[in-house]
């Protein structure tokens, strides 16, 4: 692997409840160090210090961190010596992993690497082949990317950097995309270009975002099937944005919701006049932040777009504790994130002079159909309701649904299959109060008992289709394997079944996969790879005709 393996077993949608980290005292050799949080699932973790120094023989990156379980590593002291032109020369370590000692020091020369490792009262050495001029990346320290950071300055789309995973083994590091995003924080605002990269690594690709600003300096590093996120404490901060999309006159706003706000945008068309129909948008699962990004692509920013392009005044905004709003998302079920979404219609009618209020739509991506869902069946005055990508059965079942489809993915045999999904059910059960916490390790418990967990789980689109009232259009992507097509079909069956006899329209759209985006596969691991980084107009089109026809309607 090219970074820690992490010890979890649940499925995609699972987020992490953890303890932030105490980070480590400052050294007084990392004189000029920068800061770095590291994120799990979207909880701090951990920290690190990394300074990076250049000298007349070459440039040395020292540093230290802490991160806590279930990661548990310590870094006392790390430093990686490369001579003028980015050859590693030499790696040197010493910390603690799960509290077994360690220490591991490399010599790089005439191609090879030299290893002497230290666990415990255990020495072995290990001696591996090596490219001249490789990147050190010690599976335990991340500021070993502030190396690669410099290495892929000027890169372009195909290039192919050597990197030597210390202490295992030497693997290629692909770039597949170059974008530059904007990076706003209380001091300064700059643009960062952002390295889409695959990792070759011996058992499967992983797909690998890194930041760098224009000299090549180390800002943030994400790998999504791992939930881990490394990010310099400037850019970390909740006060700073970082976005890779924006719209001619888009307006940032914040939304008084229950005791905090909401850091949103509203987006419509330049030449708008009069009060407008209005679209909420609301984003799905983890660490959303107002455009929806995921794997690069901002999902809910196009949308929202595309809809001010229609003719709608449209609002997305960062999700509690993320980015630039207020509030705590360790504590929040999903009957809280239904409130903050009311708080924004709210603002809108009592605010907004350019809202039609009888005119107002709430529009729910993925878990966001869910919220939108419950929104809707709760405030009547609502006038219409897309969900986009929600599931019809459970929570649980759905978890369930989703694991087995990565499990078939996976080469393992029946038996470990058999295995995985008994732990998610018992898991699962435990989460919602129908089952006990035995035999179920504290690392997985920690990330499995909390609020947002057990909502997700019992939140039942059956039991709350009755109360709503709104005519209702269901979209769902032809490829989707998050969410396959047929939820879209049996929430239309439990639609059409309300004793009040309202519009239901459902819309697959061809070829698309969750992210509403063209895709071959419609598989998660096919994100960072696709071949176009744009939500359909097939999909924002028949929402935006959807919602005029709707609200005409309405009018009559």
């Amino acid at each position: 692997m090219a970074v820690v393996a992490l010890a979890v077993s649940l499925a995609a949608t699972l987020s992490a409840q953890i303890t932030p980290v105490v980070p480590p005292p400052p050294r007084a050799d990392l004189a000029g160090a920068e800061s770095y949080t590291i994120f799990l699932a979207g909880r701090p973790v951990g920290r690190e210090e990394v300074a990076v120094s250049r000298q007349a023989e070459g440039w040395t990156i020292r540093g230290s961190s802490r991160i806590g379980p279930p990661i548990a590593t310590t870094v006392r002291v790390v430093e990686v010596r490369y001579d003028a032109t980015w050859h590693p020369r030499s790696l040197s370590l010493e910390g603690a992993i799960q509290d077994r000692e360690v220490a591991l020091n490399t010599v790089f020369a005439d191609g090879k690497a030299t290893n002497t490792l230290k666990e415990g009262d255990a020495t072995q050495e290990k001696v591996d082949d090596v490219s001249a001029d490789a990147v050190v990346l010690p599976n335990v320290f991340f500021g070993g990317y502030a190396a690669l950071a410099a290495r892929l300055v000027g890169a372009a789309v195909g290039a192919e950097v050597k990197a030597y995973i210390a202490p295992q083994a030497e693997i290629p590091i692909v770039v597949t995309a170059v974008t530059e995003e904007r990076i706003e924080t209380p001091r300064r605002t700059f643009t960062a270009k952002r390295y889409s990269l695959t990792f070759r690594n011996p058992n499967g690709e992983l797909p690998v975002s890194l930041w760098t600003e224009a000299s090549g300096s180390f800002v943030r590093l994400s790998v999504p099937s791992q939930t881990l996120e490394i990010a310099r404490d400037d850019v970390a901060s909740a006060a700073s944005r970082m976005s890779a999309f924006a719209v001619e006159g888009d307006e940032t706003v914040r939304v008084p919701a229950n005791g905090f706000n909401l850091a949103a945008t509203v987006t419509k068309a330049p030449t708008a006049t009069g009060k407008l129909p209005a679209v909420v948008l609301i984003g799905g699962t983890g660490p959303a932040d107002r455009d929806g990004t995921v794997a690069g692509i901002p999902v809910l920013g196009q949308v929202a777009r595309d809809l001010a392009k229609a003719g709608f005044l449209v609002v997305r905004y960062d999700k509690r504790g993320i980015g630039q709003s207020g509030g705590r998302a360790e504590t929040a079920a999903l009957v809280d994130y239904a409130e903050d979404a009311r708080a924004v219609v709210t603002w809108l009618r009592k605010s907004r002079k350019d809202v039609d209020t009888k005119r107002i739509a709430v529009v729910g991506h993925s878990e966001g159909a869910w919220i939108a869902m419950q929104l809707a069946a709760a405030e009547k005055d609502i006038a219409a309701l897309v969900m986009v990508a929600g599931a019809s059965g459970t929570g649980g079942a759905l978890v369930l649904e989703q694991q087995q489809h990565l499990l078939d993915l996976m080469k393992v045999g029946d038996e470990e299959k058999k295995s995985k999904a008994e732990l998610q059910a018992r898991i699962n059960a435990a989460a919602t109060g129908q089952g006990p916490w035995d035999g179920i390790s504290n690392d997985l418990r920690a990330q499995a008992d909390t609020p947002w967990f057990a909502s997700y789980l019992a939140f039942d689109p059956a039991k709350l289709m009755k109360d709503v009232r709104q005519p209702l259009l269901i979209v769902n992507g032809e490829r989707d394997t998050q969410v396959p097509p047929r939820h879209a079909d049996e929430l239309a069956t439990l639609a059409r079944a309300r004793k009040r006899q309202v519009a239901t329209e459902v819309v697959r759209v061809p070829g698309v996969n969750h992210l509403l985006v063209p895709a071959t596969t419609g598989e998660v691991s096919e994100y960072v790879s696709l071949a176009t980084a744009e939500v359909s107009p097939d999909a924002t089109g028949a929402i935006a005709k959807w919602l005029t026809a709707t609200f005409a309607a309405g009018s009559r």
